[in-house]
């Protein structure tokens, strides 16, 4: 085999596996990729000293660490971590939810259902199953709440 031709296939194959990379992220083939397609490139430069030399590992080496480098500080850029989505207790004051579990005054086993989350639950008066509730006060996972008072 030709040493260009070396050279072709390891920048083709370097540029299928950035354009699987990008399809589906996460594959984290970004970075050899983007060391192979370099080393391609350089194949196809000084074909002999890249792949026949004895300088070749060095070579490899030398443009390994700092493509690696680069890919990563790019990598993170590109795609930055998203945050896990929770719900804070605080974000559900104002929201409404329906009685799962009766509340009592006395008793922090009362249970509502906000979307599609159960929380514990306590209120300053006794709340009956299937009542809608509307969240006034938030510590922790434990919720405040009041009955949603009628429309006129």
């Amino acid at each position: 085999m030709e040493p260009t031709t070396l050279g072709i296939i390891m920048i083709v194959a370097g540029v299928v596996m950035l354009i699987i990379e990008a399809s589906a992220p996460g594959f984290f083939i970004a970075i050899p990729a983007t060391v192979v397609l370099v080393l391609g490139i350089f194949g196809l430069i000084a074909p002999e000293e890249m792949f026949y030399s004895w300088v070749s590992p060095f070579i490899a080496v030398a443009v390994a660490i700092p493509m690696t480098v680069v890919s990563i500080y790019l990598y993170q850029k590109l795609a930055p971590p998203e945050t896990p989505t929770t719900t804070v207790g605080t974000s559900l004051i104002g929201r409404s939810g329906i009685v799962i579990k009766e509340l009592d005054p006395t008793d922090i086993s009362g249970k509502v259902k906000i979307d599609s989350q159960e929380w514990s639950a306590t209120a300053k008066t006794r709340i009956p199953v299937g009542s809608e509730i509307v969240v006034t006060e938030s510590k922790g996972v434990h919720v405040t709440v009041k009955v949603t008072e009628e429309r006129r």
